[in-house]
C-alpha cells in the first residue's frame, strides 16, 4: 500500500544533541560527527528548542536549559559543535541525568539523541533512571565502534520509543547520522496506539510503540488467543 500522507503534529519536536567525546572517540568519527551535528543544527526551525550536551568524565550543556532557535543561539552552537575535542572516559548515566533535567512541555516533545561509542555498564542505573524521569520524552541512541554494548543501547532506545543506530565503521558516521538527523525532522505519526478491539489475550512487542519517522518501517510482533480479520494503528 502506498504510505501515508505526512502531515505535521501538533506537538513540535524539540532535539537535546547528546554527544560523547571521550578520548575512545577521536579522530575521524569525532570529527563527522561534528560535521553531521552541524548540519542537524542549521535545520532547526523557529519553533523549536535545543540544546547540545557532550560527555566525557565530565558533563557540559552548551546553554542551562533549552532554548529558543534563534540566529544569536545557532551562530553560538555551531561554533560550539566544532570546537568539541576527544578526551577523557566515558560518563553516560550522568550525560543522560542531565539531559533528562530539562522541563517537559506539553507543546513540545524532547528527543534525546544520544551518540556514543556505547562502551559502557549501569545498565540498571540507567533503566532506573529512565523508569523514573523519562516522561513522555524519546530517546534515540548511536554506537559507534566495534564493541558498543548493543543490549543497553538497543533497550534504551526500545524504552524511549526511539530507536537504535550501530555504526560500525568510521566511514559511516556521517552518512548514518545524516540520516537519522532528516528521518527525526520529518514525523509521520506519533503517540501510536493499537486499536485492540477484536483481540483477546494480546501481547505485543514492543510495549510502547514507537513513533513513526519518515523512512522507517513499523514493525509491531504480537501474539494473542484470538484476533480480527483487520486491525487500525492510530495516533492520539
Amino acid at each position: 500500500p502506498p504510505p501515508p500522507p505526512q502531515r505535521p503534529l501538533a506537538i513540535t519536536r524539540h532535539p537535546i544533541f547528546t554527544i560523547e567525546t571521550a578520548g575512545a572517540v577521536a579522530g575521524p568519527s569525532c570529527e563527522q560527527d561534528q560535521s553531521s551535528l552541524a548540519a542537524a543544527l542549521t535545520r532547526r526551525t523557529t519553533q523549536e528548542r535545543f540544546n547540545v550536551i557532550q560527555f566525557n568524565n565530565t558533563v557540559r550543556s552548551l546553554f542551562p536549559t533549552p532554548q529558543p532557535v534563534t540566529t544569536a543561539a545557532m551562530r553560538k552552537a555551531i561554533r560550539y559543535v566544532e570546537g568539541l575535542s576527544a578526551d577523557g572516559g566515558t560518563e553516560m548515566l550522568q550525560a543522560l541525568r542531565q539531559a533528562l533535567k530539562s522541563h517537559q512541555d506539553s507543546t513540545r516533545l524532547q528527543q534525546i539523541i544520544l551518540i556514543t561509542d556505547g562502551q559502557v555498564g549501569n545498565e540498571e542505573e540507567l533503566f532506573e533512571l529512565l523508569t523514573h524521569r523519562l516522561g513522555t520524552r524519546r530517546v534515540f541512541t548511536v554506537g559507534i565502534g566495534s564493541t558498543p554494548n548493543s543490549y543497553l543501547m538497543r533497550k534504551t532506545a526500545e524504552f524511549g520509543r526511539g530507536t537504535f543506530t550501530y555504526i560500525g565503521s568510521v566511514s559511516e558516521v556521517k552518512d548514518n547520522l545524516d540520516g537519522l538527523f532528516k528521518k527525526l525532522e520529518h514525523p509521520v505519526l506519533s503517540d501510536i496506539q493499537l486499536d485492540r478491539t477484536g483481540w483477546a489475550g494480546l501481547e505485543h512487542y514492543p510495549s510502547r510503540i514507537a513513533d513513526l519517522d519518515e523512512g522507517e518501517p513499523f514493525v509491531l510482533a504480537g501474539k494473542a488467543k484470538s484476533f480480527p480479520d483487520r486491525t487500525i494503528l492510530q495516533d492520539q
